[in-house]
């Protein structure tokens, strides 16, 4: 019997082609919004593609007997019962550092047009306006300190973006010992020091119980008066309600977000944001670009391809 993997959310189609004749593919990105039809497909599998919104629970898990791994096209696993698959040994294979420059790429602009306040004008101008004197007001990055919450690779590369952008930064991550080399060009702090001294303050961790709620009221009153904050990790490590209150009251001078608490983000949850300033809300697209789907689903394929072709299996 042929191998077969089911891809059950959208990626570069044409990476799907290294898997070659001899392996099975059923591509279709439908399937993450209907589970009865993703068990079915997956009863027979060896494989399983996901991005972030396909649960992969103990219940899929179980009707799917034959599958040996799974494949994340990102990496974030909150959406993957990992135990359940240690159980079952069935490996999950994330696409480590394939969308690191798009999320780079994403805090660094995000940063910059929160900073400076002007790229909003052009209705503006084109109706006869000319505020120069206040969109002249904007401020820079340069000398400024970028907080990193967490101090993996990511975070590791938006600070050597920023660094060479002439920002300091600082981080604080309890998990990467301060004799790491990884240290060599920021400051390594607490929780508490690096939310009084960040003028951006940008979040690189999981979901857990310990960062569930970890950007509420409490933190964000430490915050340094006209920071701004930004999410690419995952909804529910800030609190949004907390959050637009900060925004509103000037407390923080903006905000982006890219991830939510629920996603996708309904009319009824966004709207704790109206009426906030200097805010940008983008659907969990940080990490997705042209080159970067590009390169996720290719490496997807390649560590998919890894566990399918291993002889001891």
């Amino acid at each position: 019997m042929a191998k077969k993997v089911v891809v059950s959310e959208f990626m570069n189609e044409a990476a799907l082609s290294a898997f070659g004749p001899a392996i099975e593919v059923l591509y279709d990105p439908t399937l993450v919004d209907d589970p009865e039809r993703l068990s079915r497909a997956t009863a027979d599998a060896e494989a399983l593609i996901v991005r972030n919104r396909t649960r992969v629970d103990r219940v899929l898990l179980d009707a799917a007997p034959r599958l040996r791994v799974i494949g994340r096209l990102g990496v974030g696993l909150e959406n993957i019962d990992l135990d359940a698959c240690a159980e079952k040994g069935v490996e999950v294979k994330p696409a480590t550092g394939a969308n690191t420059q798009s999320v780079v790429e994403y805090v660094i602009g995000a940063m910059l047009v929160l900073r400076r306040g002007v790229f909003a004008s052009t209705g503006g101008v084109l109706a006869g306006d000319w505020p120069r004197s206040s969109l002249g007001a904007g401020g820079e990055i340069h000398g400024l300190t970028l907080g990193l919450v967490g101090f993996g690779a990511i975070a590791r590369a938006v600070g050597c973006a920023a660094g060479a952008l002439g920002m300091q930064v600082a981080a604080f991550d309890p998990y990467l010992p301060v004799t790491d080399p990884a240290w060599s060009g920021a400051r390594s702090c607490d929780l508490d020091e690096l939310f009084t001294i960040a003028d951006v303050l940008s979040l690189h961790v999981p979901l857990t119980q310990t960062t569930r709620g970890l950007i509420g009221p409490d933190a964000l009153s430490n915050m340094k008066p006209g920071a701004l904050l930004i999410n690419t990790a995952r909804g529910g490590i800030v609190d949004e309600a907390a959050l637009a209150t900060a925004l509103k009251n000037g407390k923080l001078a903006g905000a982006a977000l890219d991830v939510f608490g629920n996603e996708p983000l309904d009319r009824t949850a966004a709207a704790v944001f109206d009426g906030c300033p200097n805010l940008i809300l983008t659907p969990h697209i940080a990490g997705v670009t042209q080159p970067a789907n590009v390169r996720v689903s290719q490496v997807t394929v390649e560590n998919v391809l890894e566990v399918l072709t291993d002889a001891s299996i």
